[in-house]
């Protein structure tokens, strides 16, 4: 079979096959066909959807990426196969999967203040937090149902302590961390019906940084949460109701001239403190129960045992770095941004781990945030000042999709129910970018 003129130029010819793992209404005949060898992406997704479309008139068109020997094609066909030493004279095998990048941009959800945080991880709603020092629950549709109100500066960082809660019918706890230098534990009724935002205070206060907290992750037994901070600690908190030593504060009057009063509160001290950066602790997550990962203005990426309280790697990057997750292949790869342009990424596992595996420079300004899709082992986000959010895959140094939602800063960004980019930003706009097929 020969395809003619009348979908691209016709230039020097590539005899290549079409594969795919996509289900069956979207294989494509797999007998070998001649295609000119300047095409691109676009023509070689031109072609596919015209083979669909010959097996089934019903088939409606949709972008598609290629890979060729592992690596996604992200120029001329001809190109790639000098770049690679591949021959033209053989049939290339080709596979196609479907291109991820967002196909909707929601009505963004608007602040009073910088979105300065936000959490996707649970399917039912987004947890943000602002400069105007409230935390907000969405849910789809851009409805805000609850205003978290208690923190007295910026909220920086927040975190769904158990955000499969939802689904299970139980109550969903939350953590915010402030420039205040205190944390807050929130709960609430997922499923309570809602026409309107309710107020809700937090049922305990976590006081011991001496200035701002900047970073807050829940640990995977939901049961404690850690903090990093400018004070240069990271801190391990309980997030249970009523801990052991707890100090009760008295409902006090929020407003003289009202009977309305704050609810009881407990405040709670931290169980053990890791000590080892020597200047801000920019980001910390844990993933597993006994190692937590952080970043620092001091350079460096650490990874503690928990147990020990002894940092078990330190990679010293040579810029301020102010964002880390680990993800990808066996969950296991460091992905960290700071002070340049540059997204960088480790794998621990092999021998020589002073120099990032993988290093992509598109932005233009400081990297914010970076998250791996919970799903995948190649796909992960990042943020940066320059105002986009870039989609990544580790098979191809050029970013798959760049989100330019934002007309200012962006300051976080998330993964939302697996086929939406959540963003905050400094134009004060929650943007929610749907229908990515990972």
């Amino acid at each position: 079979m020969e395809i003619d003129g009348s979908v691209v130029e016709a230039t020097r010819q590539v005899r290549v096959r079409f594969v795919t793992k996509l289900p069956t209404p979207l294989k494509a005949p797999t007998a070998s066909i001649a295609v000119p060898s300047n095409l691109t992406r676009m023509g070689l997704s031109e072609i596919v959807n015209l083979l669909l479309k010959n097996g089934n008139p019903h088939c409606q068109p949709q972008p598609f990426d290629f890979l060729i020997d592992g690596e996604l094609v992200r120029m001329s066909l001809e190109e790639f196969l000098l770049a690679k030493g591949i021959s033209a004279e053989k049939i290339l095998e080709i596979e196609y999967i479907k291109a991820v990048a967002p196909r909707k941009q929601e009505e963004p959800c608007l602040h009073d203040d910088w979105v300065s945080a936000l959490d996707g991880s649970s399917p039912s709603f987004i947890l943000t937090g602002c400069y105007d020092s409230y935390g907000r629950i969405w849910k789809a549709g851009g409805l805000c149902t609850h205003t978290l109100a208690g923190h007295s500066d910026a909220i920086t960082s927040v975190s769904i302590i158990n955000p499969k809660g939802a689904e299970s019918g139980s109550i969903i706890r939350l953590v915010t961390a402030s420039k205040d230098r205190t944390l807050r534990l929130w709960k609430f009724d997922a499923d309570e019906p809602l026409n309107h935002t309710t107020n809700i205070t937090a049922f305990k206060i976590l006081s011991g940084h001496t200035s701002s907290v900047q970073s807050v992750s829940s640990g995977p037994s939901e049961e404690m949460v850690c903090s990093g901070s400018w004070d240069c600690s990271i801190k391990l908190w309980k997030t249970d109701y009523d801990a052991e030593g707890d100090l009760a504060i008295k409902k006090r009057k929020v407003d003289a001239n009202t009977s309305l009063y704050e609810e009881s509160q407990l405040e709670g001290g931290a169980v053990s403190t890791l000590v080892g950066h020597t200047q801000c602790v920019s980001s910390v997550i844990w993933p597993e129960h006994q190692t937590i990962y952080s970043t620092s203005w001091d350079h460096s990426l650490r990874r503690w045992d928990v147990e020990t309280g002894k940092d078990s790697l330190n990679l010293v990057c040579g810029k301020v770095l102010n964002c880390l997750d680990v993800g990808g292949e066996g969950s296991a790869l460091i992905a960290a941004g700071g002070s340049d342009p540059v997204l960088r990424i480790w794998d621990p596992r092999k021998p020589g781990t002073l120099a990032p595996t993988f290093q992509f420079s598109s932005h233009s300004s400081w990297i914010t945030a970076c998250k791996w899709h919970t799903k995948s082992w190649f796909h992960l986000l990042s943020a940066s000042y320059d105002g986009k959010v870039m989609l990544w895959d580790l098979r191809t140094a050029w970013p798959l999709a760049v989100i330019d939602s934002h007309k200012d800063k962006v300051l976080c960004a998330d993964w939302w129910k697996g086929d939406s980019i959540i963003s905050g930003g400094a134009d004060s706009k929650l943007c929610i970018s749907s229908e990515i097929s990972v």
